[in-house]
């Protein structure tokens, strides 16, 4: 006697993506576009997605108290599961950097119920003799096509809402002055180049050990906070290789003038304690938010940007640096370029659904030490994979003075532009980078 079939479902990933929800109860933005109560397979996990759903679109709070607030005023309480099942989904711990995985576990469950439920019905249909066979060929199609219809695909865009877009954007950008139409750097010459920093863009700034890249991504990080929506812009600074209180201190140094060794020293002299407090009081106003975690995927980076936005609101992320980025269970037998290509392509994709620029800072290869011309390529970027191809611009920090201390460049750096999707390119910007204050000001060309 054959084995009955099991019915395709996915209860643990349900427990799992209803679990994150109460742990982050933003998910479900994110979740409600994409999951539909019926791809539920457990009853008792519909309902309580059908309640959490009711509750979003009220505006009101998420968590074990209201959800059984409604369900006991609904009179759901035991058709959920009862008191005790919502409480232990609502203490699970899952891990909110895997709701994708729950969501594509969910939805494949679905699809493959709702393909076995109308191709079971079609099979029964094929024995009616009063149908005829070319209406039956149709009822196929049409079923068929309605299946393919409920895959969660992006639709098409008529031209001419695209034609709008672009109109809107042209006009709005022509009643701009200067040259910027996306975020201010900060950098007379680099927004020349960029026309600022574009929302959706991936950004790559590279280097080699030691030429301040760390100190221009700071940099750039407080220009941007500060030089954009009214000194109110908001930027996110995730930092896998220094604490947020080490990277503080190199913003005080740049904007104070004071040297870093002396403010992680403490040995401030008298005359420039006022100039530290200022400094320590200016930034304090800056929507500047750090994440210092030692060990973050790409998925927690994105749930954490995904949270901010919603409750602070995000112009602006920093990423120091790509290749400390941990992969997700999909790469753990991948080689480094695998793992860091699919991170680069995520980074874009995130850049483009939160609809900011993304900043991320990346090594380059030893090769540059090899050979007698030291100006990094594109080709010298570490385990480069797709970061040529999803990075919007990328741009690499080249200093003479650190390969040739008889440089007559004392002092000063070149930020090269070698690939700019939407603009110009650049063979070097010139800058003087003072590395006891971590700080780049551009070199004013003379006349």
């Amino acid at each position: 006697m054959a084995n009955t079939p099991i019915v395709p479902s996915e209860i643990e990933a349900e427990v799992a993506l209803l679990g994150c929800i109460f742990l982050d109860p933003e998910l479900i933005f994110q979740v409600s576009d994409i999951v539909s109560r019926d791809d539920f397979y457990d009853s008792k996990n519909k309902i309580l997605y059908r309640v959490m759903l009711d509750l979003s679109k009220e505006g009101k709070a998420i968590d074990a108290t209201t959800v059984i607030g409604r369900l006991n005023m609904l009179g759901l309480i035991e058709q959920s599961g009862g008191t005790e099942y919502l409480v232990q989904i609502a203490s699970s711990g899952y891990s909110t950097a895997n709701v994708e995985t729950y969501i594509d576990l969910i939805l494949s469950a679905s699809i493959r119920r709702n393909a076995i439920s109308t191709l079971g019905n079609l099979a029964q249909k094929g024995y009616d003799t009063t149908t005829s066979s070319e209406d039956y060929i149709d009822l196929i199609e049409k079923q068929v096509f309605d299946l393919s219809k409920n895959r969660k695909v992006d639709q098409f865009k008529r031209i001419s809402t695209v034609a709008k877009n672009v109109l809107a954007n042209t006009e709005n950008n022509a009643k701009r002055t200067g040259e910027v139409i996306g975020l201010d750097t900060g950098f007379t010459s680099l927004n020349i180049k960029t026309q600022g920093f574009q929302n959706g863009a991936l950004l790559i700034l590279a280097a080699r050990p030691a030429m301040g890249k760390s100190a221009m991504a700071m940099n750039l990080a407080v220009n941007v906070a500060t030089k954009n929506n009214g000194g109110l812009a908001r930027v996110a600074i995730f930092s896998l290789e220094m604490s947020a209180e080490q990277l503080v201190e190199r913003m005080i140094a740049a904007d104070s003038s004071i040297k870093l060794g002396q403010i992680k020293s403490g040995h401030i002299p008298n005359s420039d304690w006022v100039r530290f407090h200022t400094s320590c009081s200016k930034l304090s106003q800056m929507n500047l938010f750090f994440d210092d975690s030692s060990a973050i995927t790409v998925s927690s980076i994105r749930a954490k940007c995904r949270k901010l936005k919603a409750e602070e609101g995000l112009d602006f992320v920093v990423i120091d640096y790509l290749q400390l980025i941990e992969g997700d269970s999909s790469t753990k037998n991948s080689s480094q370029m695998e793992k860091v290509s699919k991170i680069t392509r995520s980074l874009k994709l995130m850049a483009r659904e939160l609809e900011i620029p993304v900043l991320a800072l990346s090594q380059l290869s030893r090769e540059v030490e090899k050979r007698d011309e030291k100006k990094p390529v594109m080709s010298d970027l570490r385990d480069s994979g797709s970061i040529e191809q999803d990075a919007d611009i990328v741009m690499f920090l080249y200093r003479d003075d650190y390969y040739n201390p008889g440089s007559e460049r004392k002092g000063e750096a070149d930020l090269i532009i070698a690939k700019n999707r939407s603009g110009q390119t650049s063979e070097g910007l010139p800058f003087i980078f003072t590395g006891e204050y971590q700080r780049f000001k551009e070199k004013k060309e003379e006349a």
